[in-house]
Formats: C-alpha cells, sequence, structure tokens
C-alpha cells in the first residue's frame, strides 16, 4: 500500500512540473515580441539553433487561437489528473477529511508551483523562455490539433450564437497602432528619451498629416512682385533668409514663377553684374501647385520623386493657401531645422509665474513637442484656432477662457487674428489634454 501511494506522490509531482511547463509556455507564446521573434528567425548572425527555434515559435503564433487552446488543454488534463489523484491518496491516509486537504493542497501547489511561478519567470524573460520550450510545445500542439480543432469549433458556434465574430488571424491594433503604443510605452517607462519618442511619432504621422496643417500659411508667406524694378529685385532675392521665393504680378495669388537665389547670382555673373539687366522672371521655374489636403507622406514621396523641394498649397478654388517645402515636412520627424540664414521667431516664452507669452500663429504640433502637452490638433492647426474654435467666437483682446487644462488670455488681436496668447497650465494638468 504504501509503496503505490508513493509512486502516486510522484506522479503528482510529475504532473505538477507538466503543469507549470504548460503554464509557463502559455505565457511566453503570448507575450513573446512577434517583431523580435521575427528578426531572430531571419538573422544571419544567429546561430542556426536559435534562428530554427524562433522559426518554430513564429510558426506557433501564427495561429494562436490552436496553441493557446493545445496549452489550456493540456494543462487542464494534468491538472485535474493532479487533483485526482492527489484526493485519492488523502482519503486513503485521513478518510473522507481527505477531500478538504486535497482541495487545500492541491489549490496552493497549483497556484503558487503550476501558475504563479512559471507565469512570474516566463513574463520576465518571454523571448527566452518562448525559444526554450517551442521544439517540445510543437508536437503537443499536433497531437492536440484534432480535438482543439473540435473544441474551437464548438467555443466558435457558441460565440456566434452569442453575436460574437472570431478571427485568429485579426488583430485588435493595426501595426501602426502597435508601434505607437509601444514607443509610448518605452518613453514612459525611461527606456527612451522624448527626441526619440517625437521623431518616431512624427513618422507615424506623416500620413495622417494633410499639408495644410504643416505649410507655412500664405500670411507667413514671403513673395516678390516682378514689376519690382530689378535691382530692388535682386536685392529683395540675396538679402531673404529663403532660397527659393515664390514671384507674383501685381496680385499676391496670381503665382507666376518661383526663383532660386542660386540662378540669381548664376545670372548676375552672366551679365557681368549688371543687375538691371538681370531678368528675374525669365529666369524662374514654374511652380508646382498641391492641393491641400494631400497627406505629408504622399507629399513627401512626391518631392523625392520630383527632385525638388519647393511646392504652393491650394485650397479646392484653386486659391493659394501657403506654401510647404520638404524641410517643413522633415520638421515634423526630426523636430525644428535651423540653419544660419533662419530667422529665429520667439513662439515660446516662459515667465516667472509659470506662465508661457505664446505666438498665436504657433502650430500645436509645435507646442505639443516643445512643452510635451497633449492638445488636440484635429479640429485647429495652431493654438489661436484652437481658442477659436473652443471659444464659439472671435474673441477680444483681455479676454480670458479655461479649456484643456490651460487658462488662456488674448493679449493681442489684430484684426481678426490671435497674434499673442498668454497661456497658463492649472495645478495639476503639467500635460494638458
Amino acid at each position: 500500500m504504501s509503496l503505490t501511494i508513493g509512486f502516486t506522490i510522484a506522479a503528482i509531482f510529475l504532473l505538477l512540473l507538466l503543469s507549470a511547463f504548460f503554464s509557463g509556455s502559455e505565457t511566453a507564446l503570448t507575450a513573446v515580441s512577434r517583431a523580435r521573434v521575427h528578426q531572430l528567425s531571419r538573422s544571419r548572425t544567429e546561430t542556426r539553433r536559435v534562428s530554427g527555434r524562433a522559426l518554430i515559435v513564429e510558426h506557433l503564433i501564427a495561429s494562436r487561437e490552436r496553441l493557446i487552446g493545445a496549452l489550456l488543454l493540456g494543462n487542464n488534463l494534468v491538472n485535474i489528473l493532479a487533483s485526482a489523484l492527489a484526493t485519492s491518496v488523502l482519503i486513503a491516509l485521513f478518510g473522507d477529511t481527505g477531500v478538504v486537504y486535497a482541495t487545500l493542497v492541491m489549490t496552493l501547489a497549483v497556484v503558487i508551483f503550476a501558475e504563479v511561478l512559471p507565469k512570474t519567470w516566463a513574463i520576465n524573460q518571454p523571448d527566452e523562455f518562448a525559444l526554450g520550450v517551442a521544439p517540445i510545445i510543437r508536437p503537443v500542439v499536433i497531437v492536440l490539433a484534432p480535438l482543439t480543432a473540435i473544441i474551437q469549433g464548438l467555443v466558435r458556434a457558441l460565440l456566434a450564437l452569442l453575436g460574437v465574430k472570431t478571427d485568429d488571424t485579426r488583430s485588435g491594433l493595426t501595426g501602426r497602432e502597435e508601434i505607437r503604443g509601444t514607443v509610448d510605452l518605452l518613453h514612459a517607462e525611461g527606456e527612451m528619451v522624448k527626441h526619440d519618442r517625437d521623431m518616431l511619432g512624427g513618422i507615424l504621422d506623416l500620413s495622417e498629416l494633410e499639408v495644410s496643417e504643416i505649410m507655412v500659411h500664405r500670411i507667413n508667406m514671403v513673395a516678390l512682385d516682378v514689376t519690382m524694378k530689378p535691382e530692388e529685385l535682386v536685392n529683395a532675392v540675396l538679402k531673404s533668409p529663403y532660397t527659393r521665393i515664390p514671384l507674383h504680378k501685381g496680385d499676391r495669388d496670381e503665382i507666376i514663377g518661383v526663383v532660386h537665389a542660386k540662378d540669381v547670382l548664376a545670372e548676375l555673373v552672366d551679365v557681368g553684374g549688371d543687375v538691371a539687366r538681370v531678368n528675374v522672371e525669365r529666369i524662374a521655374k514654374q511652380p508646382w501647385f498641391v492641393p491641400e489636403t494631400t497627406s505629408a507622406q504622399s507629399q513627401l514621396n512626391a518631392f523625392l520623386k520630383g527632385k525638388t523641394h519647393f511646392a504652393l498649397v491650394v485650397d479646392e478654388y484653386g486659391e493659394v493657401q501657403g506654401l510647404i517645402t520638404l524641410e517643413d515636412i522633415l520638421e515634423e520627424i526630426v523636430g525644428e531645422i535651423s540653419d544660419e540664414h533662419d530667422v529665429e521667431l520667439s513662439g515660446v516664452t516662459k515667465q516667472s509665474d509659470g506662465s508661457y507669452i505664446i505666438d498665436g500663429s504657433l502650430p500645436i504640433r509645435d507646442l505639443n513637442r516643445s512643452l510635451n502637452w497633449n492638445l488636440s490638433d484635429e479640429e485647429a492647426t495652431t493654438i489661436a484656432g484652437l481658442v477659436i474654435h473652443e471659444a464659439k467666437t472671435i474673441p477680444d483682446q483681455g479676454q480670458q477662457f479655461t479649456f484643456h487644462g490651460l487658462r488662456i488670455k488674448i493679449m493681442r488681436k489684430d484684426k481678426n487674428r490671435l497674434t499673442q496668447l498668454r497661456v497658463t497650465p492649472l495645478s495639476g494638468s503639467a500635460k494638458p489634454s
């Protein structure tokens, strides 16, 4: 009798080990980084053993429903069998009260040694754990596949009755959302600096941004009238901090070309330095007009394909709304790009009381990057536009508003334009949203 009990106890320990193996494998294979596994499976720098195991993991997680079904089935089988054996042993030793002892002992044993311990181990080293167990899990999944398929069919039928659609290949997040969530999480955990987070976020945002959101607005656009005297025109081109300048004839909306400062210099050399003989209109290039609804990603691709850096943005009626350059798009990724000819604009000035004096034309995206805020830019592009949108009117100078965790006072106004604002974050609202 004692020998039989000894074998039974040994079997219980073996079953608990199998349960721990299934629990840890389930956690590791569901938490493993698909990107990391994909990289390992195709990496030439890794050993053949590692890349081979990574390939097995990639194959297993490609069908998560079948994998999880097999692991849960195996785990429950060994847990139930272990509990049944423990109950039989304790009943033999203590009689009917052995059922109570078996329940307490097996609950503690399963929770501690077959659930918490292996899952904690697996969640802390999911990639290594998954690579280690993958060769063993694969035949288990294959052997249990028929039974797992029956269970999956039954589960799907029951869910269909409840109106729930299942798709083993569908993910709740798009690849873009998953990358963005990973970037934000790494930044929150201190593993990624803010500048890197902003750069990666800028790349992800390009396809969602329209050129109208990042263009230089027509109000701030530098354009020259070709009817000016040649001396004045050449002088204005050479003194401008910009290398490409739109040209108009009389009406600012009548853009007839774009002149490059380098072409003006070349023309000046050709005419022997006689400024009066320089014909800026003749050397200007044809303007490139793009719709304001064009995405920043599409425009970036167009710039690269067309080998040009400058385009004029027009609305649906063909009226010029501003201009967009390659640098404007790149700045959405890497942040502000300045050179020795850039004009520094004081867009944000912090005050001693914790408030900020902000230029009303400052884009919300730049403000969010600069101050690490989270203001929405869906309804307005600039901070002044956001104030007008929230106020549902054009405020007067001196008016104050409170929204998005900010107290905003209109400091200066030019006609209908809010040119300067005082913005004060309210206490406890370090990151307005």
